[in-house]
């Protein structure tokens, strides 16, 4: 009788690249999480997808009285636009990337049962959340779109560069998603340091005043904060008005790319220590 065939999965030492036709076959499993975290995420609450106007208004309102009015960044904004509009087109790329972010960074920890008992791509852990983020996004575009009919600013053929800047926005999510989502694998106080690092990267973006406030010789180191150049893209796209990205948007692009790589090269080389430290 012929002895029985033993087969023994040893993961690939050293780094190599992501299979795309892998990742593609396992596309359902990706839609599978995606849409599992956002039944988890509405589950059991009174407003339901509710919370993704409310969070968005809220902070307009709460920047539009506190630095448009008491600051006078009101009156620096471009071209005379209404203040909370002109916040609002800005917290709608910044609301999808902090969301991301944040639940891209701990997926692999919640994800340990999914991560040591089966194969799968890895990378499909950190990109779902990234993707369930857009739906709330959707939803606050809507909004957007009713505030700028009140306000009467109407959108030029500039919006068709939109899905770009959205793009642009998902890639930085993946990027640092990446990074920080390995990282939190192996060190659990990273997950501690998120909520500092949300806050300052928001004051560090241009959301409640607008980039020409910077002075132009740093304009070049304050694009290195991809955020920079996606928001004033989102502007300059949707309130027509707004100035156009000027260097900021294509430091962020560079920024954004080298994050991903260096991020992509991180979680591959850490990926096969997974399913040992999570």
């Amino acid at each position: 009788m012929r002895a029985p065939l033993k087969f023994i999965i040893k993961p690939r030492p050293g780094w190599h690249p992501i299979d795309l036709a892998e990742l593609w076959r396992f596309r359902e499993l990706l839609w599978f999480l995606a849409l599992r975290d956002i039944k988890v995420r509405y589950k059991q609450t009174v407003l339901g997808a509710a919370w993704a106007v409310i969070q968005p208004v809220l902070a307009m309102v709460v920047f539009s009285v506190f630095f448009g009015k008491l600051g006078g960044f009101s009156s620096r904004v471009e071209n005379g636009i209404p203040y909370p509009l002109y916040t609002f087109a800005a917290l709608l790329p910044w609301q999808l990337f902090s969301r991301a972010l944040t639940e891209s960074a701990n997926s692999l920890v919640i994800e340990q049962r999914l991560i040591t008992k089966v194969y799968f791509p890895r990378v499909i852990v950190p990109l779902a959340p990234v993707l369930a983020a857009l739906l709330d996004f959707l939803i606050a575009f809507v909004i957007l779109l009713g505030m700028m009919a009140w306000y009467g600013v109407w959108p030029d053929w500039r919006i068709v560069t939109l899905p770009l800047f959205v793009l642009l926005t998902i890639l930085t999510c993946l990027a640092v998603g990446l990074w920080l989502s390995a990282l939190n694998a192996i060190y659990r106080d990273v997950r501690y340091t998120l909520p500092f690092l949300t806050q300052m990267w928001l004051f560090a973006s241009p959301v409640a005043y607008p980039s020409s406030i910077v002075p132009a010789q740093w304009r070049w180191l304050y694009g290195l904060n991809p955020m920079a150049g996606v928001i004033d893209g989102f502007r300059w796209a949707l309130l027509g008005k707004a100035s156009p990205p000027s260097e900021t948007l294509w430091v962020a692009m560079l920024a954004t790319v080298l994050l991903l790589v260096g991020g992509l090269y991180y979680f591959r080389s850490m990926e096969r220590f997974f399913a040992d430290v999570v």
